[in-house]
């Protein structure tokens, strides 16, 4: 097999959560164009439904399916419908997320539980329903969004339960990829930087401070992170687990 080879992922089965936009979107379409069927998870269905169609159009198939990932009967009977279409799931992103900028003084609890219960509760969620399909199937490979925040304090936004989920996004890939090795099944997880989505660029009083602070001097774009998670997704990368590959632009070299 050529080196470009490897990173085909012809007749392959992949799902996407928060795919119907941004990153996810992003993704889904790499995926797509390496040749793997793709399930669109989101809770906007209408637009997963558009991105769904549009990804068609690259000759795989693809559905979109409505889910809310914190809830555990909602992410098993996702994990059902993508079976009952696809047959099988061998390539799982992980990628629903949110975050709320408050400081930890005044952070109600309400606000804390739900970036936790969306960032890493539904990663675990997610991870461990596919897991169980690919432990059967003896073979697969999860990809989970964490981010530099995981690794660092970013500053001038107060983010304290984004970091505290984004670290432990980090440290439950490296369990489940240590679990989970002897059934053939690998988990790494991807660390974006800055990158020019929705969420991102609606805090505008603090990109120019970002931007000097990245050796780039510029936010990633979507696409940039294609080519980290299709290494991970496929072939090319069979003796990497546990690992989280940092795509910040040289951010956290400081």
């Amino acid at each position: 097999m050529s080196i470009l080879d490897q990173f085909k992922l012809t007749g392959k089965k992949a799902f996407v959560t928060g795919g119907a936009r941004g990153i996810g979107k992003s993704v889904a379409t790499a995926l797509a164009e390496a040749g793997a069927d793709v399930a669109l998870v989101d809770l906007d269905i209408e637009t997963a439904e558009k991105t769904a169609a549009e990804l068609r159009q690259l000759g795989v198939n693809t559905i979109a399916v409505k889910t809310d990932v914190t809830n555990p009967k909602e992410v098993e009977a996702m994990i059902d419908a993508i079976l009952s279409a696809f047959g099988t799931i061998d390539i799982a992103f992980n990628n629903a997320g949110i975050c709320i900028n408050e400081p930890a003084a005044t952070m109600t609890f309400e606000a804390w539980k739900k970036v936790i219960d969306i960032n890493l509760t539904g990663v675990f969620l997610t991870a461990q329903a596919a897991g169980r399909a690919m432990i059967q199937n003896k073979k697969g490979t999860i990809i989970n969004t964490a981010s530099m925040s995981g690794h660092i304090v970013n500053e001038p936004q107060p983010q304290c339960a984004y970091n505290a989920s984004k670290a432990g996004v980090i440290l439950l890939t490296k369990s489940l990829a240590a679990e989970w090795a002897e059934h053939n099944v690998r988990v790494n997880s991807i660390s974006p930087g800055y990158i020019g989505t929705e969420m991102t660029l609606s805090a505008k009083q603090w990109i120019p401070g970002w931007l000097a602070r990245t050796p780039q001097k510029r936010m990633g774009n979507p696409e940039e992170l294609q080519g980290a998670v299709l290494y991970l997704a496929s072939d090319a990368s069979t003796f990497t687990t546990g690992t989280d590959l940092v795509v910040d632009g040289g951010f956290t070299c400081w």
